[in-house]
C-alpha cells in the first residue's frame, strides 16, 4: 500500500484562489480560526475538519476505501446496504459490511423504510462488524430505492424519518449519523427543518447534500444551506456536494464552517484529492500533480488490491474498468487509451497498455 500521507508542517502562504465566489478569499490565519472552531465528529481522531470518503454503490468498496485512507481520507464509509437484506442475512449484502482494520475509522451505511428492519440491521452490524458508527441514508435519489420509500424517498414522511432514527439509536451503543438532501422537491425544501428533526430524533452528526431529490445531481449544490444548518444545529455537520478539487474542500469549510467534508465523485480516479486537501488545510506545500506514470502505478495497485480482496480475477478486472477510465482522465489521447482499457479482461492486459503508453519519452508526464 501507499504509505499514509504525512503533510509538512512548514507554514506557507495560502493559495490566493481559495474562496468561493468573487471577493471570498481567506488568509491562512482566518482559515486557521475557522478550522479550529469547527465541532468535532464523535468518531474523529484528529482536531479540525474531517475528510470523509462518501458511501457510493459500486465504488466505495474495500479496495477503494483502503486506497483513499492511505492517501489522506480521515474516515471512510461502506457502500449503502439494504436493512432488509441485512436482517435476512443475505450473503452478498453482509459482505459489503466487512472491512479491514486499516480502514478504521469506518461507518457502515444502511437504508430502508421499516424502523424495525433498520433497528435489527443496526444491532447486527454493531454486534458482528463493530464499526465506529452507523450512518443512515436519507439521500439516495435512485429510482429503485426511492420507489420503496428508501433513501431520499423517506423525506416525504418526516414522521417515518424520526421513527427510523429513534429505532436505530435504541438498537446500538454506537453513534448513529445521517446523510440526507435538502428536501424531496423545491416545494418541500427545508434543510434546517429536516436537520433539526433528525437531531431531535437522536442523530449524532448530520451530512447534507444541498440538492433536492428531484434535482438529482443537476444544478449547483447550495452551500449556503450547509452554512445555515451548521448555525442551527448543536451536532456536527458535514458538507457534501460539488467537491471536485482540494481547493473545493477548503472553500466549503471556509464558506460553511462545517465539521467535515464528504467527497464523492470528486475522488473518482483522484484519491490524491485527500492528500492535497490535507496539505492545504495544514498550510503545507501542495504536492505536485501526479504524473501519468504515478497515475498508472496507483491504478494498478488499486486493481491488484481489488483482485486480492474480491477474488475472481476476470470478473474483478471487468468491473474495475470504470476505475481505469477515471484514473486516465485528462491524459493525452485519453479517449483512445480508455477504449483499449474498457476491453481488458486480465491484469496483464492493462499493464501492457500502460507500459505502451509510457514508452514515448515526451508522454511520460502526459497530463493535458
Amino acid at each position: 500500500m501507499v504509505p499514509p500521507y504525512r503533510p509538512l508542517r512548514t507554514a506557507q502562504p495560502f493559495p490566493a484562489e481559495v474562496g468561493r465566489g468573487k471577493g471570498h478569499h481567506f488568509s491562512l490565519a482566518a482559515l486557521g480560526r475557522i478550522f479550529s472552531s469547527v465541532k468535532q465528529l464523535p468518531y474523529a481522531r484528529r482536531s479540525g475538519p474531517t475528510l470523509l470518503l462518501a458511501p457510493m454503490a459500486g465504488v466505495s468498496e474495500a479496495p477503494f476505501r483502503q486506497i483513499c485512507r492511505a492517501m489522506g481520507a480521515d474516515v471512510v464509509l461502506s457502500e449503502f446496504l439494504s436493512s432488509e437484506a441485512i436482517r435476512r442475512r443475505i450473503g452478498r449484502t453482509l459482505e459489503g459490511a466487512e472491512f479491514d482494520e486499516i480502514e478504521r475509522p469506518i461507518g457502515i451505511q444502511i437504508y430502508g423504510a421499516d424502523p424495525r428492519a433498520m433497528a435489527e440491521a443496526t444491532a447486527l452490524i454493531t454486534e458482528h462488524y463493530k464499526p465506529e458508527f452507523i450512518d443512515i441514508n436519507f439521500g439516495c435519489p435512485v429510482k429503485k430505492v426511492v420507489q420503496r420509500n428508501g433513501g431520499s424517498g423517506c423525506l416525504r414522511d418526516m414522521d417515518l424519518v424520526g421513527a427510523i432514527i429513534r429505532a436505530s439509536v435504541a438498537a446500538t451503543h454506537l453513534p448513529v449519523t445521517v446523510k440526507t438532501r435538502s428536501g424531496w422537491n423545491d416545494e418541500s425544501r427545508d434543510p434546517v427543518g429536516i436537520a433539526r428533526r433528525m437531531q431531535d430524533a437522536g442523530a449524532r452528526a448530520f451530512t447534507l447534500h444541498p440538492r433536492t431529490r428531484t434535482q438529482m445531481f443537476g444544478g449547483t449544490a447550495n452551500w449556503d444551506e450547509i452554512a445555515r444548518v451548521v448555525e442551527a444545529l448543536d451536532i456536527p455537520v458535514i458538507g457534501n456536494g460539488d467537491v471536485q478539487t482540494a481547493n473545493d474542500v477548503v472553500r466549503m469549510v471556509a464558506h460553511t464552517g462545517c465539521a467535515g467534508v464528504m467527497v464523492g465523485r470528486g475522488a473518482f480516479g483522484n484519491p490524491w484529492l485527500f492528500r492535497d486537501a490535507r496539505a492545504l488545510m495544514d498550510g503545507a506545500p501542495r504536492p505536485p500533480a501526479p504524473t501519468a506514470r504515478e497515475r498508472f502505478a496507483l491504478a494498478l495497485e488499486h486493481a491488484r488490491l481489488a483482485v486480492r480482496l474480491q477474488g475472481d480475477s476476470r470478473r474483478t478486472v471487468i468491473e474495475f474498468r470504470k476505475h481505469f477510465g477515471w484514473y486516465t482522465r485528462g491524459l493525452h489521447h485519453a479517449t483512445d487509451l480508455r477504449a483499449r482499457l474498457f476491453q481488458v479482461e486480465r491484469m496483464a492486459e492493462a499493464e501492457a497498455i500502460f507500459a505502451a503508453y509510457l514508452e514515448p519519452a515526451d508522454l511520460v508526464a502526459g497530463v493535458a
